[in-house]
């Protein structure tokens, strides 16, 4: 948790002072690439707003109404993020980036001066855009980082399995931004480089379209990652077959009859399971060894934050009876 908050900080404080310097680089040139790198940056702070929210309001403690707690307002939030920010952000890029194609026009701007010096107005496209660039490279290694710490974790062999698997959405979300921003940049740059070196304003109009269609893109895929955890996915297979196995090597375990897994939140996963134990066990005995056999799982994987597991005692080739439950 903690290392999610300081890559949304990070990202929000970063992201909200390139938002502005890309809109002054706009006003200055009137580059379609530049707006749309506006919309994108303005988009990214709300983001990292509704992330933070979503970090806060998560950490609420459990109540009656939500005996699980709140964890889960991470992945509303971060489904929020995708929709209603990166979406929108999209849209508005490439309609505006499409109507400069269709209805190209020359921008009619005044080379600025400062300290009684003039220079060309695209050099403050060059600037925004590198200096955009250094940020983000800053945002994107903060949020490498905690994803990397998570992939070595759990042994996850790529990126694309760790997008797949996680259930830290907001650090997701962050990475994901960080990298079409970066993205993002380098396409506004090039597109402003070639406008000003061929003086045709198409790969200008062009960029502005790549930028909203990538950013609207990535708002489907992270609107699709979102959507399997809202629904309540299981922990991956791998990783919960060796949870199963801990079950039935506990002590006394004769079967696991039932093994469930879900997630209520970034890192905290709940754990059902019905156990068959041996029938000459007393309550008190079956009781120690569901104990040992929470603090196994506690121990094997720490996401795991409440176990129940529900026993049986299996007679000798006769059927279950219930015992006590946990």
């Amino acid at each position: 948790m903690a290392s999610s908050k300081s890559v949304v900080i990070a990202a929000l404080f970063a992201n909200g002072a390139i938002a502005i310097l890309k809109f002054v680089g706009y006003l200055l040139t009137g580059s379609p690439a530049m707006l749309s790198e506006t919309y994108h940056s303005v988009s990214d702070t709300g983001n990292q707003v509704f992330l933070l929210v979503g970090i806060r309001y998560s950490g609420k403690e459990a109540s009656r109404s939500h005996p699980f707690g709140y964890g889960k307002a991470q992945f509303f939030y971060a489904f929020l993020v995708s929709v209603l920010l990166f979406g929108i952000a999209g849209w508005e890029s490439a309609t505006h980036g499409y109507d400069a194609i269709v209805h190209p026009h020359e921008p009619t701007v005044t080379d600025p001066t400062l300290f009684g010096v003039t220079f060309p107005a695209v050099w403050v496209n060059y600037g925004v855009l590198l200096g955009a660039i250094v940020f983000e490279t800053y945002a994107l290694a903060k949020a490498n980082k905690a994803l990397t710490l998570q992939m070595e974790k759990h042994d996850w062999a790529s990126y694309r399995e760790a997008f797949r698997k996680t259930s830290d959405v907001t650090t997701l979300t962050a990475f994901t931004e960080d990298t079409i921003a970066m993205a993002g940049a380098g396409i506004a740059l090039f597109g402003v480089y070639l406008t000003n070196v061929t003086g045709n304003q198409i790969y200008d109009a062009v960029s502005a379209l790549l930028i909203g269609l990538l950013l609207m893109f990535f708002a489907i895929a992270l609107a699709w990652e979102n959507k399997r955890l809202l629904l309540g996915e299981s922990l991956a297979a791998d990783e919960e077959s060796d949870l199963r196995k801990a079950v039935r090597e506990g002590e006394g375990v004769v079967s696991v009859n039932d093994f469930r897994t879900v997630y209520f939140g970034p890192g905290r996963l709940v754990v059902t399971a019905d156990v068959s134990f041996e029938g000459d066990l007393d309550t008190e005995e079956i009781d120690d060894a569901i104990s040992a056999i929470e603090a196994k799982l506690k121990e094997l994987d720490s996401a795991v934050k409440t176990v129940y597991i529900e026993p049986e005692t299996k007679l000798d080739g006769g059927s279950g009876t219930d015992a006590t439950s946990a």
